[in-house]
This record gives structure tokens, sequence and C-alpha cells, in this order.
């Protein structure tokens, strides 16, 4: 294994000496994702818009469509935690607020360069009821105006008279009443309210159930997630609706140069990039008229963004959040402003020992590197890469200052100016060092890899940049993954399909989140992962442990601990729409899509979570003969190598949970052998490795929760 402890002075001079590199076998499961921290995306994420929620921006999603790839769909959603029998006054678009989703395609222009703004109308067609709906009338019909912003031209009304279909108040009020609207189910209300725009985009504005999910009842206590206090983890969006815009759209509509897809160079082609963010406006003068109605005027002010998602919500501080609302990310003082947020994330801090790991035992699997290869480290106030700053090492690649240094580069003090900060503020481009390890056949991680991403954007800060060049992976393909990038980078490191050439392939889930975000893209678990680094593992700059290993491959046990760590919630609680806008019918206060919200959606480390990708043995020459381990509560023994059947006996000290699982060096759950409730005692189980290849292999023993140790065995 070759010596990786080694002076900056030698590393410089390795990156800079072709003579010098030393071969490595492929990384067998290192992640190339960036972003930062999703809680609950952007549900009442500040002080000021936590009293606005007809304002609230809770999402966006920008994907390639999965049933017409020459499109392209953009949602926006609004007004957070809708209880669906929230009745008699249901929630709605605000008429005094303009919906906007913005488009940014070009570097040489400033500002948007394609705006959708919404604007929302409601009619009363029965004042003398208290039933929204009544005698087939909708008491306080909503309708909308859609305009369209092209370049530097005026706003251009696209759809005039915009359907909106009514909350889904319930079987009797929607069909089964004569006294209702009579419409055969709330679905038909849902295609009939999709409009065709007078410029050819299909649009749909209404309520739908909120495809987001997260235990934010967990995380928010303080980081626990996944639950260490035995409760079972909680989708708090669960039942609940939201307000959507989706709009169905050309690429080459998007495109900068109005080219179709079918032009692109290449799937990672930069001239189809795109920056995506929402907004809501509000005019700054609001005057109560003192008869029961109100009025505004004055200029029209941002009280409510959103991109990236989480930006706002876990990355800036609460002293910071109002103003974050009300900036545009076009805006450069302001961006420089809210910089050191993304240097040194506030959330890394519960992810290292040295600072407050230790006071959020849940995020114990996700640990920051403090000396990845000896000499880099990315925790906080740590220097991270700056020491390579102007180096000969760094010359040709995204680091360099002819490229991109001074932005990735910034100066000391500021590790994660290299991973989180160009997720959010740029984009990641197609150079060294963010490409896969694949064939790279050196330790140095600025010499070109496989590449697997390119939305470099650097024009303005926070969006949801998406490459549209980039096939779409199909919802029923068995590599489909919500786990997005972090899936591709697996495939692309490990699965022969993809890992024999660093050429350009279609590696399946390259059009998920961070490249976009797709409905139903994990972002909660990719970016808390991020967070504690499998990026940097990624291009190179491996987890801590990596030396003690004899085989020179990233799966240590650190990263295992990342890859398997899981928050409790991985999937929505209601099935997606296969076709346009692909959202969910909302949940209804009676009726066929009532929720009784008595159960929750999504297990820690369930089927759909699993790293599915290819098998990567490696050569192990650890010749003890049992391991041992330790918690202050709990031990346990097994054979090293293991033989087909294996004998595992652990203690218990005091009644406690217990799970051991087994993890091939993809991270992916290959057995569970343990996972049941135990009184104080000594046991003994039994493991048959019949089934699975020869390798390495990973065992993982938890305590209510609780990660205790990982341990590495071989299988010959």
């Amino acid at each position: 294994m070759p010596q990786l402890f080694i002076t900056i002075k030698h590393l410089k001079m390795k990156f800079s000496s072709t003579a010098s590199r030393v071969k490595l076998s492929v990384c067998a499961a290192a992640i190339a994702v960036s972003s930062a921290v999703l809680m609950s995306s952007s549900h009442r994420e500040a002080p000021m818009i936590a009293d606005d929620p007809t304002a609230d921006n809770t999402d966006v999603y920008a994907f390639r469509s999965p049933t017409n790839p020459d499109k392209v769909v953009l949602i926006a959603n609004y007004i957070p935690f809708q209880l669906p029998d929230g009745g008699p006054n249901y929630y709605h678009f605000a008429e005094d607020v303009r919906y906007e989703i913005h488009v940014d395609n070009n570097i040489d222009t400033k500002g948007d360069d394609i705006c959708y703004r919404f604007t929302f109308k409601r009619m009363n067609e029965d004042p003398s009821t208290f039933f929204l709906i009544r005698l087939g009338k909708e008491n306080l019909k909503t309708t909308y105006k859609l305009e369209r912003k092209m370049g530097n031209g005026g706003f251009q009304t696209i759809i005039a008279n915009g359907v909106v279909p009514p909350p889904n108040v319930g079987i009797r009020s929607i069909s089964s009443s004569p006294a209702g609207l009579k419409a055969p189910d709330y679905s038909t209300l849902m295609k009939k309210a999709i409009m065709t725009s007078s410029s050819g985009e299909r649009v749909f504005a209404g309520q739908i159930e909120d495809p987001f999910f997260v235990d934010a009842g967990g995380i928010f206590d303080l980081g626990d997630a996944p639950r260490t206090s035995g409760n079972k983890p909680k989708d708090v969006l669960r039942c609940l609706n939201v307000h959507s815009l989706a709009i169905e759209v050309d690429i080459a509509t998007l495109q900068k140069d109005k080219k179709p897809v079918s032009m692109a160079k290449t799937i990672l082609d930069d001239n189809y990039v795109i920056g995506v963010w929402a907004s809501a406006s509000r005019q700054k003068m609001s005057v109560l008229n003192g008869d029961g109605t109100k009025s505004a005027s004055g200029d029209w002010v941002q009280v409510s963004r959103l991109g990236m998602p989480l930006t706002n919500e876990v990355l800036i501080p609460i002293g910071m959040k109002d103003k974050w609302n009300a900036s545009s990310p076009y805006d450069a003082a302001a961006n420089a402003m809210f910089a050191p947020n993304f240097y040194n994330p506030e959330l890394a801090l519960y992810m290292d020992d040295a600072l407050f790991g230790g006071a959020v035992p849940a995020f114990k699997p996700l640990r920051i590197q403090k000396k990845s290869l000896g000499e880099f480290g990315f925790g906080n106030t740590q220097d991270g890469l700056f020491i390579l700053k102007n180096t000969n090492g760094v010359q040709g690649s995204a680091l360099s200052e002819s490229a991109f240094g001074s932005v990735l580069l910034p100066g000391p003090g500021k590790p994660r100016s290299v991973d989180i900060f160009p997720i959010f503020n740029t984009g990641v481009p197609n150079l060294p060092p963010y490409q896969l390890a694949t064939k790279r056949g050196t330790l140095n991680p600025f010499v070109a890899g496989k590449p697997f991403v390119n939305n470099f954007l650097p024009n303005g800060g926070d969006m949801l940049r998406l490459n549209m060049a980039v096939p779409v992976t199909a919802r029923n393909s068995t590599d489909f993954s919500s786990l997005g990038l972090v899936q591709a980078a697996a495939l692309g490191l490990t699965d022969a399909r993809f890992n024999t050439t660093k050429d350009l392939q279609n590696i399946p889930n390259m059009d998920g989140f961070p490249n976009g975000r797709r409905l139903e893209d994990d972002v909660t678990l990719i970016e808390l992962q991020a967070v504690s680094g499998v990026v940097l593992a990624a291009i190179g700059f491996f987890y801590d442990d990596y030396e003690r290993f004899v085989t020179p491959s990233p799966v240590t046990p650190q990263l295992l601990n990342v890859l398997s760590y899981r928050t409790g919630i991985d999937k929505n609680d209601n099935k997606l729409q296969t076709e346009f806008p692909f959202v969910q019918k909302p949940y209804a206060g009676n009726g066929p899509e009532f929720c009784d919200g008595c159960s929750d959606a999504g297990q820690t480390m369930s089927a759909g979570q699993k790293m599915s990708v290819g098998s990567a043995p490696m050569e192990m020459k650890d010749n003890a003969t049992s391991l041992k381990l330790a918690t202050p509560k709990m031990a346990m023994t097994t054979q090293n190598p293991v033989i087909a059947n294996n004998t595992i006996r652990y203690n218990v000290a005091t009644p406690s949970h217990v799970q051991i699982l087994v993890h091939d060096v993809s991270g992916k759950l290959v057995k569970v052998l343990v996972n049941k409730k135990h009184q104080e005692g000594t046991y003994t189980i039994q493991w048959n490795t019949a089934g699975i290849g020869k390798g390495s292999y990973f065992i993982t023993a938890n305590k209510d929760g609780s990660l205790a140790k990982t341990l590495q065995v071989v299988k010959n």
C-alpha cells in the first residue's frame, strides 16, 4: 500500500510529477455529491415568513421530464403544513402576492433570462353559505394569470384565465353528493386544470400532497435523527398538503441559444445548464380598511425565495434569515455576506468530536475528515485545500487561478469552499478534481477521472442548477435511486458497466439531486452525508482512517458509517403520479383520499435506500482470528476470515435494542443479523455466508440506534 501520510512538500511534488504517480485500484464506493443540509426543506424557515404562510416558498424542483425528455419540469411549492380538513376557510394562493419562477441560463447576462409570474384572483360565487362548495358552485373560486418575461423584454401574458382546482374538501363536496361539484373524482379536476399557454408550456396551479418527506420532529430536537430515544421516526409532512406551481417547458425554450436537446454536444454539454429559483413578493404598503377589506400599494418587495433546498433553514443563521429571503441570488454583496456560512457550516460542528459531536449521538456515523491524506483538515476553521493554492499540483484543474481558484480557494480557514460552497453558488464544472476516481490510476485527485456531473453556472448565488442534456433515468428502472448523484457516483466507481473506463457514459441517476432535483430524491440524506464529507472522499481526499487498511480503498469503516447512515424516513408517504404534473393529488378532509395519519412512511435502512451497486471485492491481508466490538455496555466476537457458518457472540450489559448488520464494500446492506430488543445477557447467532461473494465485508453493531463500532472481515 502506498504511504499516504506524507508532507505537504512531497504531496505537492506528487501532484505535479507524473513519474511519481502511484497506481491505485478503483475507489469502491466514494460518493461525489455536494450541498449542505436539509431538514424540512424550507417550511417556515425564517421568522418573518413563518408569519406569512401564503407567501412561504417550501420547495423547488427542476428535472427533465420522464415522459417527454424534450421537456423540463419546473415546480415551486408554497403554503406549508396544510391540514386536509382545515375548513371552513381552506388554504389558497394569495391575491396580493406575486409568485415567480426564475431561470438563469447565460453567464454573460445579468439577472433572470426567463421569468414566469403567477398572480391570482378569487371570486365568491355564493356569499350566502359557509360551505366552500355547495349546489355546484365553487365559492371563492380561484383563477390566475401567467406572464412570461424573456431576456430584456417585458412580461407577456401567456395564460389569461387559468383554472385552479378547489381544495380537496371531501368526497361529498367533490363527487358523491348532488349538492357538490359532481365531478367524477378529484384526479379529473386536476387533469382539467392543466392548461396550455400561448407559448406552448403546460401549466398546473393548485393544491397537492406535499412530496417532501422528513422526520423534522427528530432532527429539530437537537439532531435526533435517527431517533435515539427509541421512538418511531415520523414524517412530519405525512397527510399534509401544499400549493404547487408546475410548468412543463421545452428544453429549447430554456436553453440560452434556443437549441433543442438533440443538438447537445455531449450529455454534459455546459451550454444546457440552467439555474432555477422561486420567489414570492408583496407590495410595500398594506392597509386594513376597517370594513373587512384590505388594500395594498407601493413597490413590490421580495419576502421569500428558494433555490437549493434548505440553504436558509439550516445554513443561514437565524439573525440573517429574513435578509436572505429579501435578497436576490444575483446580489454580489449579499452573496459575499452569506458566504462564510457555506465555508464553515454550523451543522459540521455536530459532526466533529473535537467540537460538539458528542452532543448529537444520532450523528455519530457522520464525521468530518480532520487529516485526510495525512495533511488536509476539513473541520470548521481548518484550511482545507488552501495550502495547494497557486501550486503546480492544481494547474489545469478547477482550483487553478486561471480557472476558479480565486472562488474555490478564497483563503485559509474556509475548508468547505471546495465542496459545499460551489454546489450552492456556482455549480460544479467538469474538471478535476470534480470527477470520479474511476480508472484514475493514481492517488492524485487532480488527475482527470471519469466525468459524471457538470452543472457549472457561475452567475449569481444560490440556485438549483440542472444540466438539461443529462438523460432521464426511467422511474421504473432497477437502477433508479432516490440517492441521485450519490448513486450515480457509486455505480460509476463499482459497477462493471461503468468502472472499466474513464470515458463519459450515461450513468443512471446523473439526472438526480444535486443536478437539479427530482420529486423522489432523498435530499435530506444526501445533504447530511455531504456535510460529513463524502464528496471529498469521492474526489480522492479519503477519510482519515484510510491508511489503516492494507488494500487502498476509501471504503473504510468511517466511510461505511456515512454510507449506511439513515435518517429514519426515506420516502414520500404517497405515490407520485406518472404523468405531468407528477405530483400527487391532495389529501381530502373526507373520502377516498383521506389520510388517517396512523402510520408513518419510511424505515431506517429500508430496501428503497440500499446502495444498489456492483460488487468490488478487495484483497485483505488481516490474519486476525477474532474480532472484538466494545462499547461501554456491549461486546461482540466472531471469526476472521469468516467461513461458511460463523458463530457471532455478543454481550448486552443493559436492556437495549440491538442491530447487527453486514454491509459490502459499497455500503450496500447485505444482511440484517439482529434487529430486536434484548435483555441483559450473552447471546449467539449464526451467520451463513453462502450466497455472498469473496471479498471484504463490514459488520456494524448499533445499540439503541447509536452506532457502536464497525469491523472489517474477509471471505476467502
